[in-house]
C-alpha cells in the first residue's frame, strides 16, 4: 500500500517503543504541513506571496484533504499561519483515515477523573514502521535515496523534535544535510519551506499555550 506523504508522515512521528506519537501537539502541526505540501504537489494550492491560494477546489477523493482544502479557500492566511489551524480535528482525520486503512487501531480510552478521556492508537505492523524509519536515518546520513518524500519525512522530523527518528546528535552534526532536504519544501512552496524551518520557535509557542486551534 503507497500511503499519502500525510500517512508516511504520521507513521514517522509514531514511537513504536512507547506505542504512541512521540507528541501529539507537535504531530499536529507535521500533519498540517504534510497535507498543505500534498495538496500544493496535486496542484490543488499554490504559494501566492506567501498566502495559500486555491488553484483548483474541487473533491480530491481523500478525505483528509477534502477537509482541509474548502477551508482554505475561505481564508486568505499565510503558510505559517495554515499550520496553525485546525491540528487536532486534521490529526483525528489522519488517525481515522489510516484506521480505514488498516494502517493504525484506534481505541478510546474512557475518561477517569481527573484525567479526560484519552486516545490509544496502535500500529498494525510495527516491523513496517521501524524500517521507514530506519530508512529515513540512512537518507539523513546519506546512505539512502532521498526521494521527494523521503526528503521532506527527514525534514519534518529534524524540525519537529521526533528525536526517535532524528537524534539531537545528528540534527547538530549534519545541519547541512536537514538543509538540503528541506529545500524539497521550497520548491512544493517557498513558504513552506520557510514556516518549517521557523518550526521550532513555533513548537514552543503552541506548547506554551499561543499556537492555536
Amino acid at each position: 500500500m503507497t500511503l499519502s506523504l500525510y500517512g508516511r508522515t504520521y507513521l514517522t512521528a509514531y514511537d513504536t517503543d512507547s506505542g504512541a506519537l512521540y507528541d501529539r501537539t507537535r504531530a499536529g502541526f507535521l500533519l498540517r504541513v504534510a497535507v498543505l505540501a500534498d495538496l500544493a504537489r496535486a496542484g490543488r494550492v499554490a504559494d501566492r506571496a506567501g498566502e495559500v491560494a486555491v488553484v483548483d477546489g474541487g473533491a480530491t477523493g481523500d478525505p483528509v484533504l477534502d477537509l482541509v482544502l474548502p477551508r482554505l479557500g475561505a481564508h486568505r492566511r499565510t503558510w505559517k499561519a495554515w499550520l496553525r489551524t485546525d491540528r487536532k480535528e486534521t490529526l483525528a482525520a489522519v488517525e481515522g483515515r489510516l484506521a480505514a486503512l488498516g494502517v493504525i487501531t484506534v481505541r478510546e480510552r474512557p475518561a477517569a477523573f481527573p484525567r479526560p478521556a484519552r486516545r490509544a492508537v496502535s500500529v498494525c505492523d510495527a516491523a513496517e514502521v521501524r524500517a521507514l524509519q530506519g530508512a529515513l536515518a540512512a537518507v539523513l546520513r546519506g546512505a539512502g535515496p532521498a526521494g521527494p518524500d523521503e526528503a521532506v519525512l527527514v525534514a519534518l522530523a529534524a524540525a519537529g523534535g521526533a528525536h526517535h527518528v532524528v537524534s539531537r546528535a545528528d540534527a547538530k552534526a549534519r545541519r547541512d544535510r536537514v538543509e538540503e532536504l528541506t529545500g524539497h519544501l521550497d520548491a512544493v512552496a517557498p513558504a513552506l519551506g520557510r514556516a518549517v524551518r521557523g518550526l521550532g520557535t513555533t513548537l514552543v509557542a503552541a506548547q506554551g499555550g499561543m499556537g492555536g486551534g
